[in-house]
């Protein structure tokens, strides 16, 4: 007979060779997408921005480029370090990152150094550094939930639960709402897709999808009702009426809806060319942020807008990939989380830029300008990166 000793050796020779079968995983074809979009967003910046640039900063036309090419820079290099790192370490600190976010909502809310640009205060800094801590707040609510769901198991699906959740949710939704409606929405969209998906119960679901649909279709009433009883200001119920006839406010709030319309339909098929376009000639207020949208259409056409939205739906089917493969629990809610925000920022910006829901000022991931925004948006890549690199593959 074979001695033990022998049985033990060929256990042990039979491990390594599983463990040098087993690779790691990591997901270049959403790598390949993030730089795609992160460099394509550059290039129509510069385009949408170059003639208000020029004028406004001593005919530098690369101005708003060049800022955020530095930042995106930077964020593709922390991208990159996240990546590599063990993604479980985000369940430790996530009460300590909600102290700080609490913090830093504060006080850009209720001190000086919040500054405020076109009436909000949604910057936090000092001399010539400022960012805003809402995008902040984007990543600690898909942290904390993704790591109350594996905390609670089955109990997130009892009434218990989803009390926790909300009361994580809704009290840094509503304080950023104070400044910035469209990142309190969300928040809120975040924290419904991931309990979605971790729970078991879909009605309470269909239902919030049923009355969000009534308050779109009854929005003219419910806004004059709300702005009546002080709850909505009268900016707000101004963006209602211009959504629902901006033609009858074209001097006003209905300008920038209208000359972005002008700015899809004159791009037909293939649009004009890139660099182009004629609306970013002071036309489309601030084209480069939230109405980029339009001068993409404009300059690349329908051709251009669908390649577009077919590569932001390559990355969110890549994300489920990411998440039905996530070695837990954990890292795949953290998926979900991103994908979440992304699926819903992208579909709320293309809806505000073609007048299917009131203006509300949302960024285009990784198009629009804005330091801040791609940033984080980075760092969030880097998180589902990171669990697609402890993803085990069998030779």
């Amino acid at each position: 007979m074979r001695p033990e000793n022998g049985k033990e050796e060929d256990g042990m020779a039979q491990e390594k060779e599983r463990k040098k079968r087993s690779q790691r995983f990591y997901d270049y074809s959403l790598l390949f997408a993030i730089v795609f979009l992160t460099i394509f967003g550059l290039i129509m910046i510069y385009s949408s921005s170059s003639y208000k640039a020029a004028i406004d900063h001593d005919g530098n036309a690369a101005y708003f480029m060049v800022r955020q090419g530095a930042v995106a820079s930077v964020g593709l290099v922390l991208m990159i370090v996240i990546s590599k790192m063990d993604y479980h370490w985000y369940a430790k600190v996530w009460k300590l990152g909600t102290v700080i976010v609490w913090i830093l909502m504060l006080l850009v809310t209720f001190t000086p150094l919040g500054r405020e640009y076109n009436g909000k205060k949604r910057w936090l800094g000092y001399s010539s550094f400022s960012f805003q801590p809402s995008e902040l707040v984007k990543i600690l609510v898909i942290v904390a939930l993704a790591s109350m769901i594996v905390r609670y198991g089955k109990d997130i699906d009892r009434f218990a639960g989803k009390f926790r959740v909300m009361m994580l949710v809704l009290p840094l939704a509503l304080i950023v709402v104070i400044n910035n409606l469209s990142t309190g929405i969300i928040i809120v969209g975040i924290g419904f897709v991931m309990m979605f998906v971790a729970t078991k119960e879909r009605w309470p679901y269909v239902l919030c999808i049923a009355a969000a649909a009534l308050v779109l279709i009854f929005a003219g009433p419910i806004g004059k009702a709300l702005t009546s009883m002080g709850i909505l200001q009268d900016y707000q119920l101004g963006r209602i009426n211009v959504w629902l006839d901006p033609e009858a406010y074209s001097q006003e709030g209905g300008f920038q809806v209208l000359q972005g319309l002008y700015a899809i339909g004159s791009g037909g098929l293939f649009g004009k060319g890139l660099g182009q376009s004629i609306q970013k000639m002071g036309f489309v207020p601030e084209a480069q942020n939230d109405m980029i949208f339009s001068i993409i259409c404009e300059e690349l056409g329908l051709f251009g807008a669908v390649s577009l939205i077919l590569i932001f739906m390559f990355m969110i089917y890549r994300f489920m990939v990411i998440a039905s493969n996530a070695p837990d629990l954990f890292g795949s809610m953290l998926v979900v989380g991103v994908m979440g925000h992304i699926a819903i920022q992208v579909i709320l910006n293309i809806a505000v830029v073609t007048n299917t829901i009131p203006n509300t000022g949302i960024t285009l991931p990784f198009i629009s300008y804005g330091g801040t925004s791609v940033l984080f948006l980075l760092v969030e890549m880097g998180m589902v990166l990171s669990v697609s690199n402890q993803i085990k593959l069998e030779k």
